[in-house]
């Protein structure tokens, strides 16, 4: 049988406007849950966007019109009702380390490029969703994005360690470098910051562990916010916020620089792959948990357009945020007004409470960062994809090596990841399995070598070949079947079951061809039985199936027992009379 997944038909006007889809579910009900849902994470968005600025390398404000305009124009254009968009770890990283080879760390041609990021990254993303390219992120493997989340988590939670540490110390070429000066300087160690930056982790474990329902991290900024201000924690040293800039942000032209941007092109891709990867986790749970259906290319389109509205607000890469979608949901949203919602109460926060957040210690926002990413890192999910398949796991642990030594260009480590998946994806289907079939007391084909079982005739050899027939492994079926032939001096049938064959294509065909001319002459048959659909169309296309017999091509396994036994038994039995008449001739 097969399924066909049909798409739901959508109109030309859902499509570039696909809000007006959710726009009638809007009512007093919806408004009101809507409304809480939205507060809530705007109060969870408003310190975390402070934070992943600094992680990104870009002034607070930065962070803070991210969370404004692109929240809505990512709710508005994209899929998921729940999806909250924003300023995420991951993102941020990847945009510091990606624009740290091309500018100095904390310059004005940083925070340029940053925005230039934001802009090549969304188009990227709107062109993939255009072009209905949605499938692709299906070609980054599981094992291969579990090592790079994990090594990335332990990059930005260690990246975090000068801030906490409350040391001032330049940008390297090499990460793992830094974090050894941070060793090295440690005696420097401002001891007010360590002090904020710590209790403030303390605190956040403690409000996560005991009080999940109350909102931990605006409760540490406002109680950190009024230590340093009554400490006088900056006066003392320390570094805090500073000056946020009030009212909303000024839209402009992004900063284009062509040199710079085809240096940065490689890098977009992969923020944009990693980006959306997180918006596609959250969506799709979203999905199961409101029984509602998403299309990844237009949650494509929606995050590059976020991206790009972040580009000409003076912002920084958005996507869509894993924990803040989590809460969302959690909190009752219904539609995509609360997204809306939560970037009104960051516009107002613009207007009226930026002076409010100018003592907020940076240690604190470090350690915001690290208690956000320790979330994210899972040994066992690398564990477990050894044991599912070695060479899954040796991708994944390949991958976070190779993402830490790479740092800060840490885009190389995914790239590394992936290639090496497809590498190992290759070599796996080149040996596909070919299994030797042995008849049970049933009747019923099944491993010979698991089940202990005999051949299903001692001149017929039956054979299951796990894998599409392409030219990668195409001469490796045909060595399996010659093999039969040279250790089996009795063999007359070769019987081929198809159940695991999904696809053949033109070098399957010609190997075929050839070997079916090899295998006349050498008085062996070759039948085959529950070929798929797909492989016998190919099969009448290109003539094979004349070669081959059509009576040679069976529907079923039982069927073509029956009928090769039959036809042994029959040219067997003339095989006899003919001996039988040999020696009556001679005399």
């Amino acid at each position: 049988m097969t399924i066909i997944i049909k798409r739901t038909h959508v109109s030309l006007w859902q499509r570039l406007l696909p809000f007006i889809a959710w726009l009638p579910q809007v009512n007093r009900e919806t408004i009101r849950a809507d409304l809480i849902a939205g507060i809530t994470v705007a109060l969870v968005a408003i310190p975390q966007s402070l934070a992943y600025a600094q992680l990104a390398g870009v002034p607070p404000y930065y962070g803070l019109y991210a969370s404004f305009l692109p929240v809505i124009i990512g709710a508005l254009w994209g899929s998921s009702p729940a999806l909250s968009t924003g300023p995420v770890a991951m993102t941020s990283l990847l945009t510091a380390a990606s624009v740290m080879t091309l500018a100095k760390f904390g310059t004005d041609q940083f925070f340029a490029y940053v925005i230039l990021m934001a802009l090549l990254s969304g188009l990227m993303q709107i062109i993939l969703g255009v072009a209905r390219m949605g499938v692709l992120i299906n070609f980054l493997s599981y094992p291969v994005l579990r090592g790079f989340i994990n090594a990335a988590a332990l990059i930005i939670a260690l990246a975090q360690l000068p801030a906490m540490l409350g040391l001032n110390l330049e940008h390297g070429p090499h990460f793992m470098i830094d974090v050894l000066h941070v060793i090295e300087h440690s005696a420097r160690t401002h001891l007010p910051s360590l002090a904020f930056g710590f209790g403030s982790l303390l605190l956040l474990i403690l409000f996560k562990r005991f009080t999940p329902k109350i909102p931990g991290v605006l409760m540490v900024v406002i109680i950190t916010t009024v230590i340093s201000y009554l400490t006088g924690f900056e006066a003392q040293g320390g570094v805090v916020v500073g000056v946020i800039p009030q009212g909303p942000p000024k839209l402009s032209m992004p900063p284009f620089d062509l040199v710079a941007s085809l240096h940065m092109l490689p890098a977009a891709f992969v923020i944009a792959i990693i980006s959306f990867m997180e918006a596609m986790s959250s969506s799709k749970i979203i999905a199961i948990k409101t029984r509602t259906r998403w299309d990844e290319n237009q949650e494509l389109i929606g995050q590059g357009l976020a991206k790009i509205a972040a580009a000409f607000s003076h912002g920084m890469p958005v996507s869509g945020s894993f924990s803040r979608s989590a809460l969302n949901l959690a909190t009752g949203a219904k539609t995509g007004l609360a997204s809306v919602i939560s970037a009104l109460v960051v516009l107002l926060t613009l207007f009226f409470l930026t002076p409010l957040l100018h003592h907020l210690p940076k240690p604190v926002l470090a350690a915001i960062i690290m208690m956000a990413v320790f979330g994210l890192i899972n040994v066992e999910t690398i564990l477990d994809a050894w044991k599912a398949q070695p060479q899954d796991g040796m991708a994944a642990i390949v991958t976070f090596f190779a993402t830490l030594a790479f740092a800060p260009n840490i885009q190389n480590g995914i790239l590394t990841g992936i290639l090496l998946s497809l590498v190992l994806f290759l070599f796996r289907t080149m040996r596909p399995g070919v299994v030797m079939l042995g008849i049970d007391e049933q009747g019923v084909l099944r491993s010979a070598k698991r089940y202990n079982l005999p051949k299903l005739h001692p001149q017929i050899t039956a054979i299951r070949f796990d894998g599409q027939l392409y030219f990668a492994n195409v001469s490796y079926f045909e060595d399996a079947v010659l093999y039969l032939i040279g250790s089996d001096p009795d063999l007359h049938e070769i019987l081929v079951v198809g159940d695991g064959i999904n696809g053949l294509d033109a070098s399957g065909v010609e190997m075929l061809r050839n070997l079916l001319d090899r295998l006349s002459k050498s008085g062996v048959g070759l039948s085959f039985a529950n070929l798929k659909e797909n492989v016998l169309e190919t099969f009448d296309r290109t003539g094979v199936c004349e070669l081959v017999g059509k009576e040679n091509v069976y529907p079923s396994v039982q069927t073509a027992v029956v009928s090769l036994q039959r036809k042994l038994e029959e040219q067997n039995t003339e095989q006899q009379v003919q001996n039988d008449k040999e020696p009556a001739n001679e005399v």
